[in-house]
């Protein structure tokens, strides 16, 4: 009877807390039942997905599962699979063309918009011609296979007057985005150091590696971005030690083991620790610290609080996610539906040109520091950075 005292009245008759925003797929599971949505009248975006291999599928299982969008067309070279697909994904109302028939989404009026998750080479022509019809695009990263090719389909996307989206998916995973939101609102105080990890599983095919652009365009890329879109700042000087441990990488000119440090003009340092092979799952940390304290994102496990222990051989874990397509599930939901919103009109894109062609410019600069030796000083001339 000793706590008696503290009996409080009924919960129906208090104040009902509300869930927290963190918790978005609750928050997302209380939209879809009170049937309260303004994307409910928007029109359906029509699309077309070019690439259905390592990239596309993901994006397909997106799309297959969106109610705003309806997808059209399926691009892909590999015709052998298409009935395949057409079975195992229920795509009845589906038109499939190889590349060779390609403009007839092009020319098609129905059309809003194209998602590009072909090979790295057939980006650039893909995105210019789906631009010049008029079509919005989502566009896998890198849109082109150098700069200067980029910003020209950036500026044929802002003649015509339709978005160009560089689909940089760690910025919408739930914690990457968190660690980013605390720091700007100021919780660790100016960052004197950030770091991420990123070690790829399982080890990408020597084939896709020879047409992927190389580990710094094709995987060094996203932590330059979290790292930069998370400080609101670009660096003015990297170093760079690199090497490949395994045979067939060296074989083909690329590396497989990279340490990056990048030095930024307010005293902040960065570090970056990038490989291609982890044989644990996919290793993927952001940590920030500053005078106030420290924010990070660690691993998550696809079984989260279970531990088991048998006998002396100690506490074990469920083991992290295995791969990109799993850890950054709904950062790919996320993104997706962004994109939706900016094609709608409703919201500017978070991926802007200026970052995805400052993102570019330091991935050759640490690209060449690997290759050198040396050090390379970063010139940003005015004008070239985004606003912040």
């Amino acid at each position: 009877m000793a706590t008696v005292k503290f009996k409080e009245a009924s919960p129906y008759i208090q104040l009902q807390s509300s869930p927290p925003a963190e918790d978005y797929l609750y928050n997302k599971y209380l939209e879809h039942i009170a049937l309260k949505s303004a994307s409910r009248d928007d029109p359906i975006v029509k699309l077309a997905l070019f690439g259905a291999g390592r990239a596309g599928t993901i994006h397909l299982t997106t799309i297959l599962s969106n109610v705003r969008v309806k997808l059209v067309y399926i691009v892909d070279d590999i015709d052998s699979n298409w009935e395949s697909m057409r079975k195992y994904w229920r795509l009845e109302d589906v038109v499939f063309l190889n590349s060779k028939q390609s403009d007839k989404v092009f020319q098609d009026p129905n059309i809003d918009a194209v998602i590009v998750a072909s090979p790295t080479f057939t980006h650039e022509n893909i995105v210019i011609k789906a631009l010049q019809a008029r079509k919005a695009v989502f566009c896998e990263k890198p849109i082109a296979e150098n700069r200067s090719d980029t910003a020209k389909c950036y500026e044929i996307a802002k003649k015509v007057g339709k978005p160009l989206f560089c689909a940089f998916n760690r910025r919408f995973d739930p914690s990457y985005s968190e660690v980013r939101d605390r720091v700007r609102k100021g919780e660790v105080g100016h960052v004197h150091m950030i770091k991420t990890v990123s070690r790829d599983s399982p080890l990408p095919s020597i084939e896709y590696l020879k047409i992927s652009g190389g580990i710094f365009h094709d995987c060094l890329v996203h932590d330059i971005d979290i790292i930069t879109w998370t400080l609101g700042e670009y660096p003015d000087k990297v170093s760079v030690l690199a090497d490949a441990n395994i045979p067939e990488i060296k074989a083909i000119g690329d590396f497989d083991t990279v340490a990056v440090t990048l030095h930024f003009p307010s005293g902040t340092l960065g570090m970056i620790d990038l490989s291609r092979n982890s044989t644990f799952g996919y290793d993927q940390r952001l940590e920030v610290f500053g005078p106030r304290g420290m924010v990070r994102a660690d691993n998550e496990h696809p079984i989260p609080g279970v531990r088991w222990q048998y006998g002396l051989r100690g506490t074990t874990t469920a083991p992290i996610w295995y791969s990109f397509a799993s850890r950054f599930m709904n950062g790919y939901r996320r993104e997706f539906e962004h994109f939706i919103d900016v094609v709608h009109g409703k919201v500017e894109s978070l991926v802007r040109s200026k970052e995805t062609l400052a993102v570019s410019k330091v991935a050759t600069a640490c690209e060449e520091a690997a290759r050198t030796g040396k050090s390379v000083d970063l010139n940003w001339i005015p004008g070239e950075l985004p606003d912040q």
